[in-house]
């Protein structure tokens, strides 16, 4: 299945209070992501320190998340690969953005921060250690141009009480 895969959405800023832009503080930031066939739309917004609303997601916000969500379907594919069975997981990632003092700036790091259940004890090592084949990967971390690190623990699921 190799191959170039396209992606499209649309973007539509929802912000002009009256005026559009005739000044930075005249506008809002408020947007909507959309794509074909997706029953939900992502609310948009800027960070709040750049004049945007804090209940909406920002770009930075989704940059993390897409690398998140990247490497975790890529450790979930390279987990029943190599026999480990995973029976949850979760990620509380951080990232870095320094400004540049000229209006822009970038991401200088970002860490994830997931947290593997596995099956049972025999598969914690692996369960570690197959988090570098999963970031090589992930089609996201590919893409940017900061590390990515990763900061993993494995540990046993606790059985399920009947």
């Amino acid at each position: 299945m190799l191959g170039e895969h396209r992606y499209e959405i649309e973007v539509e800023w929802l912000g002009d209070r009256g005026e559009g832009t005739s000044n930075y503080r005249a506008y809002g930031r408020q947007h909507v992501v959309r794509a074909a066939g997706k029953t939900h739309d992502i609310d948009g917004s800027s960070d709040r320190v750049f004049h945007g609303d804090r209940e909406r997601w920002n770009p930075e916000e989704l940059l993390l998340a897409a690398l998140s969500e990247c490497h975790m379907l890529s450790y979930l594919h390279v987990a029943t690969r190599h026999g480990v069975v995973v029976k949850g997981y979760t990620d509380a990632a951080t990232g870095t953005m320094i400004e540049d003092g000229r209006g822009g700036g970038a991401f200088s790091e970002a860490t994830l921060r997931p947290r593997v259940e596995v099956a049972d004890a025999s598969m914690l090592a692996l369960a570690d250690e197959i988090h570098a084949e999963a970031a090589e990967k992930c089609f996201i971390a590919a893409s940017v141009a900061f590390p990515v690190r990763h900061e993993a623990t494995a540990v046993v699921a606790a059985p399920l009480v009947e």
